[in-house]
């Protein structure tokens, strides 16, 4: 006989959106039971956000030696410890495990079962020997790499997020397929620590974001010896005398040591069961509606295993939905309309709400935008990170409608648009901001002037205030 357990709130997965849903909800007092198969902490953890982030802070340090010069400060090349560097990485995610533990979401109060899960019927799940029944269910279990259909693929070690930074050896020349945010932001590390890089993407890099910002980047990309395959297809993948052949377009070719493959995810749903639940799914994740239910109404699904947006911010947003919703009864639902994304390369780009492209399919020809640059603002002189600016889109009446920003700090600056985005405010709202000077953030405020200047400083105001000054 297994152990029988009921609770109130049961849930799959122990990433980002799971482990979210579980500290919230037996903090509230509900009695909770967790399962994960896997390391706790999920994608994120161990594989995404955090060990992505550690490598480029590494390589970020790099190029900081690099440039010193640029500022009177002369020193010897870098000397990249690869092995050190990849155990900084491991020692990043070391620190911040413990948030994430067995042991401290048990001291919290919650269940937690190493197993795999999977439904029995409609409102059971059993693993590790236990079956649970719930008052209500939540489905977070992620989503994994996709490997694309390229022939001789399956014939090659490919690496993924999930191996990548197991590496103890820098490649010497590393094939990314793939130029979305990963691709991108390992293209610029793996450069940066010594490796040739060549990078292939069969539309253009970084496609959902504004052309002219992604320029910027794919410039920086290119002098800093990126080699970038645009709009091409692969045509075959081989191993090698040098360790892979990879195929593209008519008859090109290119050897490299290593491919990583950062070309799209899919939901982790094998093992599930998820019919015996009555929950309908498609290959791009499970099916919900706003309020982040599945088909089966006592059964939620958030992060990854749902589709797109793939943030662990998004999950952290939409773990807020679901308890709201199935703790409290309270029917909130999501809006994404502030939602923001970051590629966090050098420089990096970061968006929040519509684009120009979107706007205008939107609202038509009464769109409008305003742009500023770096290089017209004194921090950004005195740190000699010029590149880049701020673009932000309007509607006929100036109530912002989204911001793209490239350049330094850029997913730091873009908070500030994503407040003014939910309270729809307009953009003259930001010109009585007080800033520090200097900061970057006067950018934002300088976007602000740039919109308004042609009309403050046009005929009529000008006689408004010769006549002022004749009359007192």
């Amino acid at each position: 006989m297994k152990n029988e357990l009921d609770c109130d709130l049961c849930v799959i997965g122990a990433g980002a959106a799971g482990l979210s849903i579980a500290v919230g909800a037996v903090q509230l007092g509900a009695r909770t039971v967790l399962f994960e198969k896997g390391v706790m902490g999920g994608d994120c953890l161990n594989y995404g956000c955090v060990p992505s982030k550690a490598l480029l802070a590494a390589a970020s340090a790099a190029q900081t030696i690099a440039k010193a010069g640029d500022f009177g400060i002369h020193t010897q090349a870098a000397n990249v410890d690869f092995p050190a560097v990849m155990a900084h990485v491991r020692a990043v995610i070391a620190q911040i495990a413990p948030h994430d533990s067995v042991d401290r979401l048990e001291r919290l109060g919650v269940r937690v079962i190493n197993a795999t899960a999977e439904f029995t019927d409609r409102d059971a799940i059993s693993g590790g020997g236990v079956r649970v029944r719930a008052r209500r269910f939540v489905i977070a279990t992620g989503s994994s790499a996709a490997v694309p259909t390229i022939a001789g693929i399956e014939a090659v070690p490919v690496l993924t997020n999930e191996t990548l930074f197991a590496l103890n050896e820098c490649p010497r020349h590393l094939i990314i397929i793939g130029g979305g945010p990963i691709g991108i932001e390992m293209a610029q590390a793996f450069r940066r620590l010594g490796s040739a890089v060549t990078l292939f993407e069969r539309d253009r890099v970084l496609a959902n974001d504004e052309p002219e910002l992604v320029d910027v980047v794919r410039t920086h990309l290119r002098a800093a010896g990126v080699v970038m395959h645009e709009t091409i297809d692969i045509t075959a993948v081989s191993p090698a005398a040098t360790g892979v052949s990879v195929r593209y377009g008519a008859d090109g070719e290119v050897l490299g040591t290593h491919v990583l493959v950062a070309a799209g995810r899919q939901p982790r749903l094998a093992g599930l069961a998820l019919e015996r639940a009555g929950i309908r799914y498609t290959s791009q994740g499970i099916t919900v509606d706003r309020q982040l239910r599945t088909s089966n109404k006592r059964i939620f699904a958030l992060g990854d295993v749902i589709g797109p947006p793939r943030f662990t911010h998004a999950a952290a947003y939409q773990a807020g939905i679901v308890i709201r919703n199935a703790l409290f009864r309270l029917p909130a639902t999501v809006d994404y309309r502030a939602l923001p994304r970051v590629t966090y390369g050098d420089p990096e780009l970061a968006q929040i709400g519509l684009t120009e492209r979107q706007a205008r399919e939107r609202y038509g020809a009464s769109v409008q935008t305003v742009q500023t640059a770096f290089n017209e603002n004194d921090r950004a002189r005195t740190e000699r990170q010029t590149t880049g600016g701020i673009k932000v889109i309007l509607d006929k009446r100036g109530t912002i409608l989204g911001a793209s920003i490239v350049g330094a700090h850029a997913g730091e600056l873009i908070t500030l648009w994503g407040l003014a985005i939910t309270h729809r405010m307009k953009l003259s709202a930001l010109t009585g901001v007080i800033f520090p000077y200097p900061t970057f953030g006067e950018l934002s405020r300088a976007a602000a002037s740039a919109f308004y200047a042609p009309k403050l400083f046009s005929r009529w105001p000008k006689r408004l205030a010769r006549l002022l000054l004749a009359i007192g």
